[in-house]
């Protein structure tokens, strides 16, 4: 995947700021309510108050993987004082299948908690 300067991700400053430049290598679909995520959506908290399906791709379930859900630019892209907040962050999820399937270890935090305007997801697979 060439990550671009239409990237939404690199517009955003999440690659290079948050995360290094990185390619691709599983399917990863995060789905709130009937509304899937995609790179540089943005959510309102309401939108987000309940935990998303997320499901991971991969060759086979011997592979495991990471999922870590931060806010970049927390609590809003004007003064982000809280960078890199991390909501969500579930282990060992092994591929073809989705977090229910991995360990939870630090649970989804509501945004209400730090007060969002918009909430700005980055999901990614990470093998591990």
């Amino acid at each position: 995947m060439s990550r671009g300067r239409g990237d939404p991700l690199v517009l955003g400053r999440v690659v290079g700021d948050v995360v290094d430049p990185f390619v691709r290598r599983v399917a990863l679909r995060v789905v709130y309510g009937a509304r899937e995520v995609t790179n540089g959506c943005e959510l309102r908290p309401s939108a987000v108050a309940d935990q998303p399906r997320v499901a991971v791709g991969g060759p086979d379930m011997r592979t495991f993987y990471t999922l870590v859900m931060v806010d970049p630019d927390a609590p809003s892209p004007s003064d982000p004082n809280l960078r890199e907040y991390l909501h969500w962050l579930v282990t060992d999820i092994p591929a073809t299948t989705g977090v229910s399937f991995g360990t939870e270890e630090l649970s989804l935090s509501e945004p209400e908690i730090i007060n969002l305007t918009a909430v700005y997801i980055n999901t990614h697979a990470l093998r591990i």
